[in-house]
């Protein structure tokens, strides 16, 4: 067997930094950007969600839209995701070139619950305040431990929390304009094996490790790594009504750059390590640190009656991406950094809604939305395999009273399959195959005037 000569200070750009550069990734992927913050907006495939202004979500998806309504409302939205993430191997292989062992990984999607909560009310004539709190980004995968890929990947797990105070002035009978800050807090989670069969061969030789049972894939180790970090951001947006029965808006939400310095990063080693890699600093729990540059957004949304039946929804929504074009990660054990390339490209969504009136009480909802994914082929990662994807949904609305209202919305995210070849780092191997992904969202809201 061919034995692989790497140094003590490689093994630390190796086994640390390679496991750190998910939490760079983990945060980016439009795939889990996350939109479910009204019922409503789910219906409608997200088309048109910064004109409707319906609802007192509008502080998250138009701020200015808060001048449509008087009084205070109050506005309650749980959603339901489940992705479906399964991967079938094809030709995967260890730095050597050998096969990689193991399974395809299960289905590495899992339910997450979404929660959004809004009020607003009257401040002086014509200005209205709101408050918001949301969950914009989150991510949470899980393969099967042992699967092919488990060196690239095995627990994914991103959470934000954002709390969103705005203003909306209404400038006239036609204009309004609204202005919010956002406080966000986002904590990470992730875990990948390390081969330390590999690791022993490559540093101590093979005629050291093969008889106490250290041989590439036959003994793995774990390591886990966490951060969590507070950031704020702005948003912005104008709702113009030519008509009393159309609408126009345009939206903007800034940037918000996390600076994760306290992240951790804990090893679990396998039982008869020899010493000097049981000892190295490579190996030792050891704090991390890198940035999380979440996207700026900028939306253009249209709602227009047709009749008393019939409205028609519509927008397009562009994400800057293009910000993630390298992981940079910095270790405090004086290693130097590790930069790999990523390469993401900036997104458009357009997306066609239609909305139709049964009675007072009843409303149904439709949508269709298609976005490009930020990810190129080349660039796809195990806790990123992201694709284009095409959201088709349905959903309705009930009024029992004129200060109350029940939404329903459902989902269903066609992702185009994407094809991988990924290698991170020499210790990790070459992760070759196939996703087949799909995305489910139920939500209801409840919303009601007082």
């Amino acid at each position: 067997m061919r034995s692989l000569h790497i140094s003590s200070g490689s093994l630390v750009g190796c086994a640390a930094s390679a496991s750190l550069l998910c939490l760079c990734t983990h945060a980016y992927p439009a795939g889990f950007a996350l939109n479910e913050m009204s019922a409503a907006a789910i219906g409608n495939a997200f088309a048109g969600a910064g004109a409707t202004a319906e609802d007192a979500s509008t502080i998250y998806y138009n701020p200015a839209g808060l001048s449509r309504m008087t009084g205070r409302q109050f506005s309650l939205t749980g959603s339901a995701i489940k992705p479906s993430i399964r991967f079938e191997n094809r030709g995967s292989t260890t730095a050597t070139g050998a096969a990689l062992s193991g399974g395809n990984g299960g289905d590495a999607g899992s339910w997450a619950a979404i929660p959004a909560l809004y009020f607003a009310t009257d401040v002086v004539p014509g200005l209205r305040f709101g408050i918001g709190l949301q969950s914009a980004f989150g991510l949470k995968t899980e393969y099967d431990n042992g699967w092919v890929g488990r060196y690239q990947a095995l627990k994914s797990e991103l959470q934000t929390f954002n709390l969103n105070p705005t203003l909306s002035y209404a400038v006239n009978e036609k204009l309004s304009l609204g202005i919010g800050v956002s406080a966000q807090y986002a904590k990470v989670e992730l875990t990948r094996a390390i081969d330390f069969g590999t690791v022993c061969a490559g540093a101590l030789g093979v005629a050291r490790c093969a008889p106490i049972g250290f041989l590439p894939q036959s003994k793995d180790g774990k390591v886990t790594l966490d951060g969590k970090d507070w950031a704020y951001g702005f948003n912005l947006g104008a709702l113009y009504m030519p008509t009393p029965t159309t609408r126009f808006g345009l939206s903007y939400r800034s940037r918000i750059r996390h600076d994760v310095s306290g992240g951790s990063a804990r090893f679990d080693k396998p039982a008869g390590l020899p010493g000097p890699l049981a000892a190295a600093a490579a190996f030792a729990d050891n704090d991390v640190s890198a940035q999380l540059n979440l996207p700026e957004t900028v939306n253009l949304s249209a709602y227009t009656e047709l009749n008393d039946k019939w409205a028609m929804l519509g927008d397009i929504n562009w994400t800057r991406w293009s910000r993630f074009d390298e992981l940079r990660v910095k270790f405090s054990n004086g290693s130097a950094d590790s930069v790999v390339r990523e390469e993401w490209r900036d997104t458009t969504r357009f997306g066609v809604g239609v909305n139709y009136r049964y009675n007072d009480a009843w409303l149904l909802r439709g949508g269709l939305s298609y976005e490009r994914s930020p990810v190129k082929d080349q660039f796809r990662t195990a806790s990123v395999p992201d694709a284009d994807r095409t959201i088709l949904a349905f959903g309705m609305r009930y009024k029992p009273s004129p200060q109350s209202a029940w939404d329903f919305g459902y989902a269903h995210i066609f992702i185009k399959d994407a094809s991988i070849n990924r290698a991170d780092l020499p210790l990790n191997g070459r992760l070759v195959g196939e996703y087949k992904n799909d995305v489910n969202i139920l939500s209801l809201q409840y919303s009601r005037a007082f």
